[in-house]
């Protein structure tokens, strides 16, 4: 069973009582004879060439892969996941991560850090599930959970692309709650979830937050899923103030070639300024295994916020990004990952803009054109 792609986690102190530490993300790994139990390690690092000018400079809205000509090391992590099937119906995730991405997930003081988050961070799950016997099977699960919104992962290896999308970014990697998944039919399945905060190391109140997934499976290579978030993510807890996101998804996948679309949309009116505040992004994906070791990936995408509500300044990205990758295996269940990946992007509006990589006039500029060499190393005794 492999582990999910993407997993969010909210903040509360609420559900603290619900937490039980213990899980992880890394690699993606299958079950083998090992009693159930799966465990493994990543190392992710890279070096980002701005093509605009030699200045160390940061990635301007970005909060992965953030430092530009400069070696970076992103995210390095070890973890523990035992999946709970019908001849042991307990599981167990436990992971511990650390590195300059998720250095950025962190909130700053303004943004209220919910109480312990800097050991918090330091897990990349934290969660303890069970399988009841109930019809096809209720997954039941508690504790920080990989997010169920997003199709791109926290830990690049599982992208078809190094860098991951802005509409990812500003979509929650990690989420703290419980949550109920169940096989409705064989081809549809329905998740529940009861969650702290949109940004899971932040703290904006007690009051939790709902999420709900759909997937379904029309025929063999095809996934539609249908993400949804909802509750308050102010002080001001009025339904009207709450925080609305759909995120939507339709993958088709082949041995060799995968191709999936997102959008998502959010919206949230402030309870400052009585101002509706809207934000949507979408993002195509594209990869192919030319012939054993060798793949290409393609991801265009634009972001629109034209409020500033999550990025922070009010603007329109466009993106695309290209990206070649090597894969060979080391010794035994180890593997070696080289991408080279080149990607343009483009930032328009009242506060877009890249930091000008030259240091000179002007301090910002529209575009940017950016090389990455990345090496990912993983070791899974699963696969």
């Amino acid at each position: 069973m492999a582990l999910s792609p993407r997993l969010c986690p909210p903040s509360g102190a609420s559900l603290a009582g619900l937490l039980v530490l213990g899980v992880a993300s890394g690699a993606q790994s299958a079950a083998a004879d090992t009693g159930g139990w799966q465990y493994g390690a990543y190392l992710d690092v890279s070096y980002a060439d701005d093509l605009g000018g030699d200045r160390t400079i940061e990635w301007r809205s970005k909060l992965t892969t953030r430092r530009l000509n400069a070696f970076d090391p992103n995210m390095g992590m070890m973890y523990l996941y035992k999946p709970p099937d019908e001849s042991s119906r307990w599981g167990l995730e436990l992971g511990l991560q650390g590195g300059d991405d998720m250095d950025a997930q962190k909130p700053s003081k303004s943004q209220n850090p919910l109480p312990g988050a800097d050991v918090l961070s330091v897990f990349s799950r934290a969660n303890v599930s069970y399988l009841a016997d109930i019809g096809n099977g209720l997954k039941l699960q508690a504790g920080l959970m990989n997010s169920f919104i997003g199709f791109e992962s926290m830990y690049a290896g599982q992208n078809p692309n190094y860098t991951r999308s802005w509409m990812a970014d500003y979509s929650p990697y990690f989420l703290i709650g419980a949550g109920a998944e169940y096989a409705v039919l064989g081809n549809l399945s329905a998740g529940l979830y009861l969650l702290s905060d949109y940004d899971y190391l932040a703290f904006v109140g007690d009051q939790p937050k709902y999420g709900a997934q759909l997937k379904w499976r029309p025929q063999a290579g095809w996934t539609l899923t249908q993400n949804l978030f909802f509750g308050p993510e102010q002080k001001e807890t009025a339904l009207s103030y709450w925080r609305g996101f759909s995120d939507t998804i339709l993958e088709w996948r082949s041995d060799e070639i995968l191709l999936a679309m997102a959008y998502d949309i959010g919206t949230q009116k402030l309870a400052t300024s009585g101002l509706q505040t809207v934000w949507m992004g979408s993002a195509i994906w594209s990869r192919w295994h030319i012939d054993g070791p060798w793949s290409l990936a393609l991801r265009p995408e634009i972001y629109w916020d034209p409020d500033g509500q999550l990025t922070g300044l009010e603007q329109f990205i466009s993106a695309v990004t290209l990206t070649s990758e090597y894969r060979t295996t080391l010794v035994g269940t180890s593997a070696a990952t080289v991408r080279m990946e080149f990607r343009h992007d483009t930032s328009i509006g009242p506060e877009g803009g890249f930091f000008n990589a030259a240091g000179n006039q002007p301090l910002l500029v529209p575009g940017q054109n950016l090389l990455f060499f990345a090496l990912i190393l993983t070791y899974d005794e699963n696969q």
